[in-house]
């Protein structure tokens, strides 16, 4: 949580940063690329160094390496000695950093609660997150900008380093793993990875859908701006109301109703309904031209997105083996962040050829197709041949 409210400070001051070192669009669109280009490279290597690693220990050490980082850019700018390069180097650095400390912090969960609290350890962490990030550093943001432009840099800074003695602080041993087999490789370990999540009917399906779900809201949330102002005639402060009502929605689904579907339904029917539920949300924004229904669509988007992510990345905990958590984790998280740039793309295009709410549509069309690829993941389990390699996976009612 406290990591979370200093990326949202540094997130707010680096395009205000970008803009003054240059004008030119696609470099200060570079800045955003390389938030997502490490994951692309590097997300199934982090996996794979996480199931090695103790966890705890590459947490704190990333993040104190996160930290300093920072403060050298924040001492760069408050000395005027910033470029947009350096610019670039820092976000490239920090996305690197941060496909090591998202796997260990995933696998880690499991070692500090039972299987069974999983699901609201998740909710109360990512409800956490959500409301530092999403709603206590907004007001920070113009404060620490009026004080200087290197005020939100060090101030995220010092919360890298709060965060790394926080997990540094946890008194908890160190996971028992079988010594890796003779001739093992980040790579072959990779792989073994990629295999169990494929053989695991369940993840499989709640995969390919979370995949469908991201390019949708990529395609989405890259035009929203369009919607509002030009179809919606809704201006900026339609804007700054559909992303808080979907903030608000978040948390609400996060504190509230994520559990509670879970225990009504079970994680994978919770899937569904999330899943339903987002795309009549959708079809809704793309219909009616409503400033009020635009901003319901928002609300239930951001709950039933929050009960996803909630069940989603408790499946994947008590479905995959210990030793292979990181791994499959990456997996899922590198398939997220590439839907999102693809369906930014595609939003586009849709925008420009079918009309500004044609990306809600779209993005509709996807979320139905999540929700028919999660039928397969209702079935009840089977026994499957297990990988010749040795790797075992654990297979649980959904």
């Amino acid at each position: 949580m406290v990591s979370r409210f200093g990326d949202a400070l540094r997130t707010a001051a680096l395009p205000l940063i970008a803009v003054r070192l240059t004008d030119d669009p696609f470099v200060i669109a570079s800045v955003t690329a390389c938030g997502y280009l490490p994951w692309l490279l590097f997300g199934l290597l982090g996996g794979a160094v996480a199931d090695r690693v103790d966890q705890r220990r590459a947490m704190w050490s990333v993040d104190t390496l996160r930290g300093t980082l920072v403060a050298c850019f924040g001492l760069a700018v408050g000395l005027g000695h910033a470029s947009i390069g350096l610019l670039i180097a820092l976000a490239f650095a920090l996305t690197t950093l941060q496909t090591l400390f998202d796997n260990a912090s995933t696998a880690l969960l499991p070692s500090l609660v039972d299987k069974e609290a999983l699901g609201s350890a998740n909710a109360r962490l990512m409800t956490g997150q959500q409301l530092a990030g999403g709603f206590l550093a907004g007001p920070f943001v113009p404060l620490l900008l009026a004080a200087g432009a290197a005020v939100p840099f060090v101030a995220d800074a010092a919360t890298y380093l709060l965060a790394a003695v926080l997990v540094a602080s946890l008194r908890i041993a160190a996971p028992e793993r079988e010594p890796r087999r003779a001739g093992s490789t980040l790579r072959t370990e990779v792989a073994e990875g990629l295999r169990a999540l494929w053989s695991d009917r369940v993840l499989r399906a709640v995969c390919t859908a979370t995949l469908l779900c991201n390019i949708g809201m990529g395609a989405l949330i890259a035009t929203l701006v369009l919607h509002v102002t030009g179809w919606l005639h809704a201006g900026n402060t339609g804007f700054a109301a559909a992303m808080t009502a979907y903030s608000a929605g978040s948390l609400a689904g996060g504190a509230l109703l994520a559990q509670r579907v879970a225990r009504r339904f079970g994680r994978v029917r919770g899937l569904l309904l999330g899943g339903g539920v987002q795309t009549a949300s959708l079809l809704l924004i793309g219909t009616v031209r409503q400033l009020g229904a635009l901003l319901l669509g928002m609300v239930l988007l951001g709950v039933m997105n929050m009960v996803w992510n909630v069940n989603q990345v408790t499946l994947m905990q008590q479905r995959s083996p210990q030793a292979m958590v990181g791994r499959i984790s990456a997996a899922f998280r590198t398939a997220s962040t590439s839907g999102a740039p693809v369906g930014a793309l595609l939003g586009g295009t849709v925008a420009a050829v079918y009309g500004l709410n044609g990306p809600a549509l779209f993005a509709a069309a996807l979320f139905a197709l999540a929700v028919v690829s999660l039928i397969p993941a209702l079935k009840p389990d089977v026994s499957v041949v297990e990988p010749d390699d040795g790797v075992t996976t654990a297979h649980v009612k959904p």
